[in-house]
């Protein structure tokens, strides 16, 4: 007599919280209020997507819908990665957290901010965005004719540094700079001689499986599913226009500040692996192997407030080491904004809980209402109930 087979065990469907439909729908009027062109957003929990939700279009041109695989920007959320990138140098021992920056790139010391500030710039400080030196990269912005997006070379940095200044003393208090970011890269193309795009590749990307994230011009394998990036802007004579950034754009030297390139699911993976929840015992070894989870934790402990510095994202926030901590009552979400050639991001996650919030639009809107900028910040503190 033949024993019984056992029947298959079929895993339950994830169930999104009650929040969820009430998140959704202000995504949609978020959208709507700003006439964004497509966007999606995503929630993780104990290492499974729960929940996911597009809408509009991924390109006007070609009536392309945003879909599961579907290629934006992620702007400055990129930062987390050259943060990353620059702890695992310190949790290797080739770097230290309190080394001046000075010694790295004398260049610096073009800038002015009198006897020896510059010299007492250390590495935490670029990551917490506490070094004192300038928010943007590039001082042109009116669009004039000639006018790159962004630099293109470092050297184009380094010309401008005797025209600038250190806006406080380092160490002090927060000011968010997008030029600490680039000098982290170039601090670690100076140690490990790989470009800061290889040394991301080899040591974050492909060790977590992450195998359609990139920066500059996208592959030609991915160039079907790329969003395009748009932003309505008003003249001075009052007249709303949209800009079109184009499927692929030139980040210039910015790349290690806000290039990254990647889908939904890839994004995914990555807020997985700062949470702790691999999918099988060889993400774990993967994880492992990228960062220590004692590392990541460091990274989140608040460093300086940002209340009343230039580029302060939420309310109540601080600054880790390359990571927003943003307190709620007792519960601390660790994440990144971004915005940059028309995209708006966001990646939270919430340790104690497990779970992770990403969204993202292909548009800015800088034209449609009082507050656009409002708008998108109640987005993000909604998005953060869905956490707790």
């Amino acid at each position: 007599m033949l024993a019984a087979s056992a029947a298959p065990v079929i895993s339950a469907q994830p169930v999104p919280p009650a929040e969820w439909a009430a998140f959704t729908a202000q995504f949609e009027r978020v959208a709507a209020e700003g006439r964004l062109v497509g966007g999606s957003t995503l929630l993780l929990r104990d290492g499974r997507v729960v929940a996911r939700h597009h809408i509009g279009l991924a390109d006007e041109s070609r009536h392309q819908p945003v879909d599961d695989r579907t290629i934006f920007h992620w702007a400055s959320i990129t930062k987390t990665l050259t943060a990353i990138a620059t702890m695992q140098l310190v949790q290797h021992g080739r770097l230290s957290l309190d080394a001046r920056v000075t010694d790295y790139l004398p260049e610096l010391r073009q800038i002015h901010g009198g006897p020896g500030a510059l010299d007492s710039i250390r590495v935490w400080m670029l990551l917490a965005h506490a070094s004192g030196l300038q928010n943007p990269t590039w001082p042109y912005g009116s669009g004039a004719e000639g006018e790159p997006f962004e630099p293109t070379r470092y050297e184009q940095l380094v010309a401008m540094m005797p025209y600038q200044r250190l806006h406080f003393v380092p160490g002090t208090r927060f000011g968010y700079s997008n030029p600490a970011y680039i000098y982290l890269a170039r601090l670690i193309e100076t140690l490990t001689g790989d470009p800061w795009a290889v040394y991301v590749q080899k040591n974050i990307w492909t060790p977590l499986g992450m195998t359609r994230s990139y920066v500059g011009a996208t592959p030609y394998a991915l160039e079907a599913d790329r969003s395009n990036g748009y932003a309505w802007e008003k003249g001075d004579d009052g007249a709303v226009t949209q800009h079109v950034y184009g499927r692929d754009f030139d980040p210039g030297v910015t790349i290690p500040n806000s290039g990254w390139n990647a889908p939904l699911d890839d994004l995914a993976t990555y807020a997985r692996f700062l949470l702790g929840t691999p999918l099988g015992s060889d993400e774990r070894t993967a994880f492992d192997a990228v960062l220590a989870r004692e590392t990541l934790a460091q990274m989140w402990q608040p460093r300086v407030p940002t209340a009343g510095g230039d580029g302060e994202i939420l309310p109540g926030e601080a600054i880790g080491l390359g990571f927003f901590v943003c307190l709620r009552g007792a519960d601390a979400f660790i994440g990144h904004t971004g915005e940059q050639a028309g995209y708006r991001a966001f990646l939270y996650i919430n340790p104690a809980t497990q779970a992770a919030v990403i969204g993202v639009f292909n548009t800015s809107d800088y034209a449609h209402g009082d507050a656009p900028e409002a708008r998108f910040r109640a987005l993000v503190e909604q998005a953060l109930t869905l956490l707790r």
